[in-house]
């Protein structure tokens, strides 16, 4: 059985440790996707716009299309009047500007040859369109002075063709894909979501749901890490709870990597001393290791990979895998796949005094407002409903002991 002895692991030396084993061992893949599915994923290649934005000059406003040389003979202040010419709707080509006309231009649409200047409806005399009926013969007195490309949105002037619209690695929200679809492009390269396959252990634990015998509970952690990782962008391709049977692990363990879906196997339980930890038992030859690291909750972790896939294993205890996957997991997605975004840290004013293990990074679950942080429940990591009341993790370092009330500390925002 591969363990480290006695030796505890520091957090940081464990944390480099997971990010290590995930680049190592992941390839990330790569998939296209359309824009709704894209939906704050990777970017995983640089996009060059395949047109200008806008791809031909246009109205910034509803008003008169104009040459602004006609305007500009005038005086200041004495209006010139012009001949209405042909009104042009957004989404028409129309035709050439005649020198001396001002053609009726709607908000977006195309500026005719010739004219290189709007003139704002409201500043024209009079300040509304003609009808149909009465546009023969029209004129319209307009200011003098208006400068050439007054009110007018160049060809090219938001992103002219050719050049770099949005970078590998970024993040997909709606401002990135509505500039995607502004350029026609329908579909766009990801990286795909990191699949992971995750195994709880234990005789104890059975499905929410279903009656429980003496002795048993139900399983929390499988929902609880399922939505972590779904969270974190992460696809849990197969959720299991298995019996505390080495053989049973290790079967299930091989049908997984035998269909080579998963990119991650992720355990919770089955990693501590006792004489029945099945992962530790299921594992001995594989070379997976199995630490202590120091850190309350979250002490027992496992590390390694089974037919090159990396294996996480994570404690039983509900409070203790989900510290366990903030602290380890998910730091290490971001890093390789800029999924998800880091933890919001901030300081954090504490409401009561703590005491914490002086040699173990404490995480503690708290309620923060307005820069005060409230510990609910205890140490514990059983305590599944204080954690539901919390929206933040509390850290409390390695050395620290005891911290008074009004002490300062760094939370991670949940929300």
């Amino acid at each position: 059985m591969s363990s480290t002895g006695n030796r505890v692991r520091p957090v940081e030396e464990h944390q480099e440790a997971v990010r290590d084993l995930l680049a190592r061992s992941l390839r990330p893949r790569v998939q296209g996707r359309g824009l709704t599915e894209a939906a704050g994923r990777i970017l995983a290649e640089d996009i060059t716009a395949p047109r200008s934005l806008p791809p031909f000059a246009n109205s910034q406003m509803d008003g008169y299309a104009v040459h602004s040389a006609d305007l500009a003979a005038a005086p200041a202040g004495s209006p010139v009047e012009l001949k209405v010419a042909a009104p042009i709707p957004a989404g028409a080509q129309a035709p050439p500007l005649a020198a001396g006309t001002a053609a009726p231009i709607m908000t977006g649409a195309m500026l005719p040859d010739g004219a290189d200047a709007v003139v704002p409806i409201e500043r024209s005399e009079p300040d509304s369109f003609y009808a149909p009926q009465d546009r023969a013969g029209a004129r319209v007195r307009l200011p003098a002075g208006v400068p050439a490309g007054e009110f007018v949105r160049a060809a090219g002037s938001d992103i002219p063709a050719g050049t770099p619209a949005l970078a590998k690695g970024t993040r997909l929200g709606a401002a990135q894909l509505g500039l995607l679809a502004a350029l026609g492009i329908a579909e766009v390269p990801v990286l795909a979501p990191v699949r992971v396959a995750l195994l709880s252990t234990g005789d104890e634990v059975v499905e929410p749901g279903q009656d429980l015998a003496p002795g048993q509970i139900h399983d929390a952690n499988t929902t609880l890490l399922a939505a972590s990782l779904a969270e974190a962008g992460a696809e849990v391709i197969r959720s299991r709870i298995l019996a505390d049977s080495p053989a049973d692990f290790r079967a299930a363990l091989r049908d997984e990597l035998d269909q080579g879906r998963a990119d991650l196997v992720l355990t919770s339980g089955g990693i501590s001393k006792g004489a029945y930890e099945v992962v530790r038992l299921a594992l001995a030859a594989e070379g997976v290791q199995f630490f202590s690291v120091a850190m309350q909750p979250g002490g027992p972790q496992g590390l390694g990979a089974v037919d090159g896939v990396p294996l996480l294993g994570f404690p039983g205890n509900p409070v203790s895998a989900l510290v366990s996957f903030e602290v380890f997991l998910r730091p290490a997605l971001t890093a390789l796949t800029g999924l998800p975004l880091p933890r919001r840290a901030v300081r954090a004013v504490l409401a009561e005094a703590a005491d914490s293990p002086a040699g173990k990074l404490q995480v503690r679950r708290g309620r923060f407002r307005e820069g005060r942080v409230e510990l609910i429940g205890g140490p514990g990591s059983h305590l599944v409903h204080a954690l539901a009341e919390s929206n933040a993790l509390v850290l409390i370092p390695a050395g620290t002991g005891h911290l008074p009330q009004g002490a300062e500390v760094t939370v991670w925002l949940l929300e």
